[in-house]
Order: structure tokens, then sequence, then C-alpha cells
């Protein structure tokens, strides 16, 4: 789907997603939030499974939704905060802005993340998002953001710890964006927790 007003940056994405077997509902949850000039894109972990795991993503997930256009560092502080008396949660999460064409990312914990660049020349075709070793709600560590260029058609792929690594090199990045999800979600699920797999496609700015 693409989501956006028009003076936003339009992202299409995707999802799959595989609760641990037996659990009423997923800990891992995502969010596709568009602000006046850009878009936020989420994905937060629970931690464990189950509905506690689950309650924790929503906090995060609303607490993300409601400064969606805000610091990522004082968006994660503030999950930080309201994740205190939860399970508590890790989170990765990306704002792209339209204007200028660009990415800031981060993470706390092990949702991975992955940049695919559309263009085949590109000097660095795949990048991986830095994560920081912590746990929101109890243990945040210092945190840092980094600032990619993107370009229409890049593919940020963002995946909980219920999934495997080692898929990029198999993703066809023209592909319908659900049929990613799918197949990195069935390939490489662990199957022994929650799995979510989140494809956005940068498409630039909306004119």
């Amino acid at each position: 789907m693409t989501l956006g007003p028009q003076q936003a940056p339009l992202i299409e994405y995707g999802i799959a997603a595989l609760p641990f077997a037996g659990e009423a509902e997923s800990g891992d949850l995502h969010l596709v939030k568009p602000f006046d000039g850009g878009t936020l894109v989420a994905v937060a972990d629970g931690s464990g499974h189950g509905c506690e795991a689950a309650s924790a993503a929503r906090i995060a997930m609303a607490t993300l939704e409601s400064q969606a256009d805000g610091n990522l560092i004082t968006l994660v502080r503030g999950c930080h905060e309201q994740l205190r008396h939860t399970r508590g949660a890790v989170l990765s999460l990306a704002s792209f802005r339209g204007i200028e064409n660009t990415v800031t990312w981060m993470g706390v914990g092990n949702v991975e993340g992955v940049l695919l660049r559309s263009d085949p020349a590109a000097e660095h075709g795949e990048e991986l998002l830095f994560l920081r070793p912590g746990l929101l709600g109890y243990r945040l560590p210092a945190l840092q953001t980094v600032i990619k260029p993107v370009a229409r058609g890049d593919l940020l792929i963002l995946t909980t710890d219920g999934i495997n690594g080692g898929f990029a090199g198999e993703v066809a990045i023209d592909d319908d964006l659900d049929n990613i999800a799918d197949y990195i979600c069935s390939q490489y699920s662990k199957k022994t927790d929650d799995g979510l797999v989140l494809v956005a496609r940068y498409l630039g700015w909306a004119k």
C-alpha cells in the first residue's frame, strides 16, 4: 500500500508475521506513520512472547505514533520511560525525509535492519542497521542515529529475532513487497519465537 499526504515521501510496504505457536497474539508489532515531510517506520519486539509482550510492544508503538515527526533519540527515550513498568521491548526505527531524500535510522536490541539499494552500481548495495545492546524499559544504552541518502526504489527490511538473517542476497528488489516479506518469514523463521518482517520501498517525494 502507499501511505502519506502529498507533502510526505511515499512509502510502499509489506508485512509478514508468524506468532509463536500456542499464543493468541504476537509480541512483535510494526508502525508506518506518515507526517508532514516524511514517514516513520518502526518495528518493536516485546520481551518474551504472548499477551504481556504484546502489551509492551503496543505501548512503544503508541508512543512513536503520537510524535512520529520527532527526533529519533527523543522518541526512543520516550519509549524507554513508558515501558518502565512492563516486560520491556527492543525497537528499531527509521525516519524517511522526502525533501532531503534521506533515512535516519537506529536500533536498540535485536530488531535487525538492512537497506538494499535499487541501483546495481551503488557503492554500498547492502547496508546494515547499527544496533546498540539494551532493553527499553530496563537498560537504555548510549543512543546514536545514522543518516543515509536514499533513492527511489531502495528497500528497507526490518526483522525481529524470530527471523534468521542471511536473506538479503535472495531478495528480488523489484518484487511485490508482500511476496518478499512472506518469503523471508516462511523461509527464515526460527519458529521458536514470534517473528515479523517489514519491507518498505522508498518511492521518493510526492509532487
